[in-house]
């Protein structure tokens, strides 16, 4: 019992400021085992891959082959996740994502499966679609945003009255 108290006591103490003078009241802290070595090594992986080492990046640089891309498709609840050779374009990307989303059976189903009808933005607030033959690795983005084309409201409202107009002649 006494040996709580004083640990309390000691607890209290610290707290307050009041430290214990000599070295022997200070509990025995244990230092970790540590590597010595492991910061030369990664301080060497960094200088193998600095910008200016070129011919260390011609015999240990290996080629991004794949490139894991997420897509936010309209009305979705959350993004597919794609993974891609570095070498594919926009057009690759919609026709993966739409296959991803229909076996995944996510929700809402869509109308449409073509890739020819879908567009790609950065952003669900991004007003310019992406150039389907334009490569991945350019687009310096691995989120985007997966849309249908919409037909230009106004140009099939100006159709409908030119079809109705022409019929009524």
């Amino acid at each position: 019992m006494s040996s709580s108290k004083s640990l309390v006591r000691q607890k209290f103490n610290s707290f307050h400021g009041n430290l214990p003078t000599t070295t022997d009241e200070f509990p025995q802290m244990h230092r970790p085992k540590t590597h010595p070595e492991l910061p030369r090594r990664i301080r060497s992986l960094f200088e193998a891959f600095a910008p200016g080492n070129s011919t260390s990046l011609e015999n240990n640089y290996h080629k991004l082959t794949k490139i894991l891309l997420h897509v936010t498709i309209d009305r979705s609840l959350g993004p597919v996740h794609v993974l891609l050779s570095s070498e594919s374009t926009v057009g690759d990307l919609i026709k993966a994502a739409l296959d991803v989303y229909l076996k995944e059976k996510r929700r809402p189903l869509l109308i449409e499966t073509d890739p020819h009808c879908f567009e790609l933005h950065y952003s669900q607030f991004a007003l310019e679609s992406l150039n389907p033959s334009e490569k991945l690795m350019n687009l310096g983005s691995r989120n985007f945003f997966l849309c249908s084309k919409q037909t230009n409201p106004v140009n099939s409202s100006v159709l409908n009255q030119e079809k109705k107009a022409a019929a009524d002649k």
